[in-house]
Order: C-alpha cells, then sequence, then structure tokens
C-alpha cells in the first residue's frame, strides 16, 4: 500500500477488497480540522474491522430503537384521528356530514408541518440533540392531550395546526441527526429501519383504539377523547424520558469513551462528511439550499407524499 493511503475492508464480512473494487482515501486534508489520533494505530486491518464492526453495532443499539419509538409516537399521533372520527368525533364536535370540514382539520396539520419543517434544522444544530428532540415531543404531547378537551371544530383544527408545528422538527432532524453518526454507505438503512416506525404504527392504531373506545363516557368524554388525552400523555411522559435517552452528537457523547469518540469522528472525515466537524451554522448555508431547484423539488415532492399517505391512513 502506498504511502499516505489508508485501505478499507468489509467491516461487515471482513473480507478484503478485491483489486476492482478496493478504494483508496487520501490523507486526511487539512479542511477536516483537528482529526483526533488514531486509537488503533498499529492493529492489523482485521483487528480494526472487528473493532469497527462493535462499534458500528454499539451504535445501532442505543440510537436506533429510541428513535424509532419517537417516530411511532409521532405518526400513531397524526393518524389517530381517524379512530377518533370512527368513536363519534364527527357527532360530538358538529362535524357531522360536513366531509370539508373534517379534511380541512385533516389538511391544516400539513400546511403547519411543511412550513416549519425546513427551519428545524436550524434549531437542532443551535440546541442538542438531547434538548430538541425530547422538547418537541413533550409539546406534541400536550397538544394531543388539548385535542381530547375540544368542543368545537375550529378548536380541533387549532390543536392540529399545532400538532404540525410540533412534530415538524421530528422527521429531518433525526435524518440529520443519523448523518452525524454513521457513514453515507450505512445511512440508508438506518434511516428505512426509523422511518418503518410509521408501518408498525398504522399496524396496531386500530386496535389500541379500540381498547381505549370502552372507556367512553368516563368522566363525560366520548371514546374519541380519551384516544387523543391518553396517547398524549403517553408521549408527554415518553419526551420527558427521552431527555435521558437521546444523546448528543459524537464529539460529547457520554456513552462512549474517548476512544471510541474518536473512532467515530475518524470514520465520517474519512468518509468526507462535513458533519462530522460540528460546524455551527451560517444563513449563508441555509439561503444557499433555499435557492438550489434540487431542495425545492424535494420538498414539494415530500410534502406531496405525506400528505396523500397520511391522509389516506387517516381517513
Amino acid at each position: 500500500m502506498k504511502e499516505g493511503t489508508v485501505e478499507y475492508i468489509d467491516a461487515d464480512s471482513g473480507r478484503t477488497p478485491s483489486d476492482n473494487e478496493k478504494g483508496t482515501a487520501l490523507a486526511p486534508k487539512a479542511s477536516y480540522g483537528n482529526l483526533p489520533a488514531d486509537p488503533d494505530a498499529g492493529l492489523s486491518d482485521a483487528e480494526k474491522a472487528r473493532i469497527d464492526k462493535k462499534l458500528k453495532w454499539r451504535l445501532d443499539l442505543k440510537l436506533i430503537p429510541w428513535l424509532c419509538l419517537l417516530y411511532l409516537c409521532s405518526f400513531l399521533d397524526r393518524t389517530n384521528i381517524g379512530n377518533a372520527k370512527l368513536d363519534g368525533l364527527t357527532v360530538d364536535l358538529g362535524i357531522g356530514t360536513n366531509a370539508g370540514l373534517y379534511n380541512a382539520a385533516l389538511s391544516i396539520f400539513f400546511v403547519s408541518y411543511s412550513l416549519s419543517e425546513p427551519l428545524t434544522n436550524i434549531l437542532l444544530k443551535r440546541l442538542r440533540p438531547s434538548i430538541f428532540l425530547p422538547s418537541i415531543m413533550i409539546l406534541w404531547g400536550i397538544v394531543m392531550t388539548t385535542m381530547g378537551l375540544c368542543t368545537t371544530a375550529g378548536g380541533l383544527m387549532a390543536a392540529r395546526f399545532f400538532l404540525g408545528l410540533a412534530e415538524a422538527g421530528l422527521f429531518p432532524g433525526v435524518n440529520y441527526y443519523l448523518s452525524c453518526w454513521y457513514k453515507r454507505s450505512e445511512f440508508g438503512i438506518r434511516a428505512a429501519i426509523f422511518f418503518s416506525a410509521a408501518a408498525v404504527a398504522g399496524s396496531f392504531g386500530g386496535l389500541l383504539a379500540a381498547a381505549i373506545n370502552l372507556m367512553s363516557g368516563i368522566g363525560g368524554k366520548g371514546g374519541w377523547a380519551w384516544i387523543f388525552i391518553l396517547e398524549g400523555l403517553a408521549t408527554f411522559l415518553i419526551g420527558i424520558i427521552s431527555f435521558w435517552m437521546v444523546h448528543d452528537f459524537p464529539d460529547d457523547a457520554k456513552f462512549l469513551s474517548s476512544d471510541d469518540r474518536a473512532r467515530v469522528i475518524r470514520r465520517l472525515k474519512f468518509d468526507d462528511q462535513s458533519s462530522a466537524e460540528h460546524e455551527e451554522f451560517k444563513m449563508e448555508y441555509f439561503w444557499a439550499a433555499v435557492k438550489d431547484w434540487k431542495t425545492v423539488s424535494t420538498l414539494v415532492h415530500v410534502a406531496w407524499s405525506l400528505l396523500i399517505s397520511s391522509s389516506g391512513t387517516a381517513l
């Protein structure tokens, strides 16, 4: 191997790539900043691969399950209005057979969600993940609980608007957060597992709502109200616990040793990820992204896809 190059092997299989597959990376550039010292200097490639595989497995166990739980709560809370409708929501709020009014209550969620979503990662970068993600979860848990106290269609629409405002930061925030921990080649499968929590929520949301509906009449409230109240309270409690379960960026993650922190940062920088630098936010980055046609087209596509899929689930 030539001096000044780093040779990689497949950490999952332990197989050394063939000449056609083999890739070399230049030694760290000056633009990488202060690269941590290599804690595995002097080890063989096979030993480094084993350490790297154990590190990824530890990250997966620490990060992915709880993030999936957060998104499960998010999707459950935004779509439970469909179950509430079956349990008397439209009758008690005077919506009746006015499909337009009910559909407006569904859709207004995505108005605030789409408008605030691009701005949420700014807050995530200014705050820490262990503060930002639990905080927005507590907020939407409160909003969800108040939906069970609504007595008019206007109150329901207002609650749905603020629910979209509070939930908007979770999905883009978690995707950015994961990019600060994993290489590009590893990110896709983790993001897919995170997103799959929506399917899990859809699989048992109806059963949960049916069980809660048995409380209809308690406290003078219909079953639909208890769906919102109990699921909102559960979200609120999970948000509180998340202050201890959501970890910060790799450079100050408490569950990693100093050697593991160095390994995570080094592997990201060798993957040429700017997120490894934990750079400060600058408005010029924001405007550059806003003016990029790819950002606008992707935003429209994602917003439309979410509107169609989630509205269909709620209906």
